[in-house]
């Protein structure tokens, strides 16, 4: 399986994958490890990340940017509505009321959901890990803010199954910079001492998230977390922007929110001083040429008066500070250091601030911006089966404090009870037992909706089915179980009936109740005893004060489980979903269609170019005047064709188009190939044809005297063929116009030379064959032991034999060892 992490910011994403030497933070396309979160649609395709980016001001109007923030909200959303006068491109209602994004795409209007624009950038994010890792890529993690409702956070889990991807966590980004630090951290306490207090201050381009962390050996626990999500990078850049338009209204008369593409421009600029600021507190220019009515604008800044335009925004940093430190009842000492991560937290203003209210040096020991990423595939990695990480147990918490209600049946009127308050350890499960004759629905909410950046605090409700009366017509235990799951979601992840049958006299009861009246049941429901504090545990549950009756009736219990209707805000259905999951893929194929057409005309345009320079420079000597001047007037046609009928063709006319051209640039092409590598071609033939020669001369010689005469003259008459036909060729060619087709191609003096190889080799490379010396001997009287077997024409005489064995390893002795190719 795939371990990916996918760090979806508001301005710029960053994915980091695990392989076998740690956690690494891949480059895209552009060799750059941050994407811009911008997604571009055009009359024939799709752009997605740095080619987004850069059409933002030729194409603003359907470029979008920023849309992070409209995860599950209306667009009538007052939030929504506030930022919509900012925005250059635009915004309208999908058919259920959520917020959609206005472009022209394919040369019509349409409206995008927020899950599916996510989606695209997802599938870029996804291209780039599986460039990276060489496989596909299915399971991720990915992070979202800290403060995202429930509604948000299902809307990122929508668009990350419209992207093809198996989400086994949406991670907070605060939690996934505390993995990233402790989990490689080798001194932290052992699990029984006291816990290391770490402070994470994650301020990045749209929010501001601060969360307290308790780290021992193996373990971390977020203790609190806070937000600002209305203080970021952009909100200090919107300063600087309002600053320059009142300057250049004064200035230059010029109204530049009326001009979308110069806002756009000067958004830039100010983006750029405000990093420049940074890094230098002297006065620095801001220059835009041509900005507005071919009029240039100028002006400058410095970090002084920056600051004092910032210091509304500045005095909101100790507010998540105090937050945190209150919810978490802890002192300043009682902290061990503070890390500080996101591209805005580079503001000296804002560290000196951070710094100034724990009194304390500032720690920057992880990446700024790499941070989420690497802890979001660290995370991934922990729950990989294909990957060994050290054991680290993670424990987030629940950032807004959750309650359900119901219609009560005993009082007339609404109960509730808060089942998970604020910074309650999660992901976590609780059981609720209620007492019911009929289905009933719970409504979940955020009780307390002046903490939440969200103008709705449902959550959504849930219908409990299928519930019936006990036979003896009182009502039936419902046990329904309530769970903040990995992804920081609510859930009424299930509910069962637990039906009390009677057993015959006799035989042994599975479990024993007490049957408790209707009323009295409520009255327990009114004082919230039905909680049970644990996990489904039976034990835990709450039990009635009655006293134990003389004789208890012998019952037993059959569980059934009961279907659940969900309701939830701003969910998509099934069907919406599978039919954007179906709509991706179609534009994903229409984007592979146009990039194949783009490069079919690119392909032709760059023929033209390197064939017009070739015309007048290497291949001048190749092709004759005449036919020059006309081939170089079909290029300057087909350029032309280019830029007018040919700039919008199918992919098949320019093919087409480019095999007309190669049709007669490419023997010139050929002719200029032939001559360069042909001298190389015939030098190795010859080379060739001379070693054969001097072996064939010296074969009498007593290194090649076991050469047979008639095969050296085979070779010889080969040899002999060869250099005729060389030298014919090379004639030939010498008195050959270049302008004309080659009399010999480079590939029939290789054949040629492969043929004679062939031809000479195996004989001339014979090995010489050796004699062998004779054993050592020892003499007995009948003679040699080994000696040769007297016959009719060679008596037995031993002194000869060792007399010609002597001479025999002589002879050897001399041979030379021969090696010919």
């Amino acid at each position: 399986m795939s371990v990916v992490g996918f760090d979806l910011g508001f301005q710029s994403c960053y994915v980091a994958v695990a392989r076998a030497g740690g956690i690494e933070t891949v480059a895209n396309e552009y060799s750059d490890r941050c994407t811009p979160s911008f997604v571009s649609f055009g009359p024939s395709n799709r752009s997605i990340g740095a080619a987004a980016k850069s059409q933002v001001v030729t194409n603003y109007k359907n470029t979008v940017q920023g849309f992070k923030r409209f995860h599950g909200r209306a667009c009538a959303d007052p939030y929504v509505q506030s930022v919509k006068s900012n925005l250059v491109y635009d915004l309208a209602p999908m058919p259920t009321g959520a917020t959609g994004i206005k472009v022209m795409y394919m040369d019509e209007e349409r409206v995008f959901s927020i899950e599916q624009v996510t989606g695209m950038l997802l599938t870029k994010l996804k291209e780039t890990a599986e460039s990276a890792l060489k496989k596909p890529v299915v399971d991720c993690v990915i992070s979202v803010p800290s403060y995202f409702t429930d509604s948000e956070r299902r809307s990122v889990i929508d668009a990350a199954q419209i992207a093809g991807l198996n989400c086994l966590r949406l991670m907070n980004e605060t939690t996934a910079v505390t993995l990233a630090y402790g989990i490689y951290k080798q001194d932290l306490p052992a699990p029984e001492e006291k816990p290391r207090i770490v402070v994470f201050v994650d301020l990045g381009h749209s929010g501001y998230q601060v969360s307290v962390c308790a780290f021992n050996k193996g373990k971390l626990k977020i203790l609190a977390t806070a937000f600002d999500s209305e203080l970021g990078g952009k909100d200090f850049d919107d300063i600087l922007v309002k600053h320059f338009c009142e300057e250049f209204s004064q200035k230059y008369k010029l109204d530049v929110k009326s001009k979308p593409r110069a806002l756009v421009r000067l958004n830039q600029e100010c983006e750029k001083l405000k990093k420049l600021m940074s890094a230098n507190s002297s006065d620095l220019p801001l220059n835009i040429e041509c900005f507005m009515n071919d009029i240039d604008v100028s002006s400058k800044l410095n970090r002084g008066q920056f600051e004092e335009m910032c210091a509304e925004l500045l005095a909101k940093v100790e507010g998540p500070l105090c937050s945190v430190m209150e919810q978490a009842k802890l002192k300043k000492e009682d902290i061990y250091a503070v890390e500080i991560v996101g591209g805005a937290s580079r503001i000296p203003a804002i560290k000196e601030r951070i710094s100034k209210f724990f009194g304390k040096e500032l720690s920057t020991t992880l990446n700024a911006d790499e941070a989420v990423a690497r802890g979001c595939a660290l995370q991934c990695a922990i729950l990989s089966p294909a990957f060994k990480v050290r054991e680290f147990s993670i424990t987030d918490v629940v950032p807004y404090s959750i309650s359900l209600k119901w219609n009560s049946a005993a009082e007339e009127g609404l109960s509730d009870c808060e089942v998970f308050p604020k910074n309650h350890a999660a992901p976590f499960s609780k059981v609720l037992t209620f007492y019911r004759k009929e289905p009933f629905t719970l409504e979940a909410y955020y009780n307390n909706p002046k903490e939440l950046p969200y103008p709705t605090a449902s959550i959504g409700q849930f219908l409990i089915q299928n519930v019936s009366p006990q036979p003896s017509g009182e009502s039936a235990k419902v046990k329904v179980k309530v769970r903040v799951n990995v992804h920081g979601v609510f859930s009424v992840s299930g509910a069962s009936l637990v039906e009390i049958i009677k057993t015959p006299e006799g035989e042994e009861p599975m479990e024993t109740e007490q049957t408790v009246k209707e009323d009295e049941v409520h009255t327990v429901l009114f004082l919230r005893a039905f909680v049970d504090v644990l996990t489904g545990d039976p034990k835990q549950e709450k039990k009635n004060d009655q006293p134990p009756q003389a004789k208890k009736p012998k019952v037993k219990t059959k569980t059934v489980e009961l279907p659940i209707e969900c309701n939830l805000h701003w969910q998509l259905s099934s069907e919406v979903l599978n039919m954007f999951v179906e709509n991706e893929g179609k534009m994903i194929m229409q984007d592979k269609l146009e990039k194949e057409r783009n490069d079919a005309k690119n392909n032709v345009e760059e023929y033209v170019y390197d064939m017009r320079d070739k015309l007048h420079g290497v291949l001048e000597k190749f092709v004759n005047e005449a036919d020059r001047d006309s081939f170089s007037l079909k290029l300057e046609d087909t350029e032309n064709w280019l830029y007018e009928d040919g700039e919008d063709q199918q992919k098949q006319v320019y093919i087409d188009k480019l095999a007309e051209l190669k049709k007669i640039g490419q023997p010139i092409h050929d002719r200029y190939i032939e001559a360069e590598e042909r001298p190389n071609a015939f030098e190795e033939l010859g080379r060739q044809i001379q070693m054969y020669m001097k072996i064939i001369e010296a074969y009498k010689d007593e290194q090649y005297d076991h050469l047979d005469e008639l095969e050296v003259t085979k070779v010889n008459k080969h040899v002999n063929d060869a250099m005729a036909w060389m030298n014919g060729k090379m004639n030939q060619q010498n008195s050959q116009d270049l302008t004309v087709d080659p009399v010999v191609k480079v590939v029939e003096i290789k054949a040629k030379t492969k043929e004679l190889y062939s031809a000479c080799n195996p004989i001339l490379s014979k090995p010489k064959p050796k004699v062998e010396p004779p054993k050592e001997e020892k003499p007995t009287e009948n003679g040699p032991v080994n000696g040769p077997e007297p016959t009719e024409s060679q008596p037995c005489n031993p002194d000869k034999a060792t007399s010609a064995g002597t001479e025999q390893e002589t002879v050897e002795n001399k041979l030379p060892e021969m090696d010919i190719d």
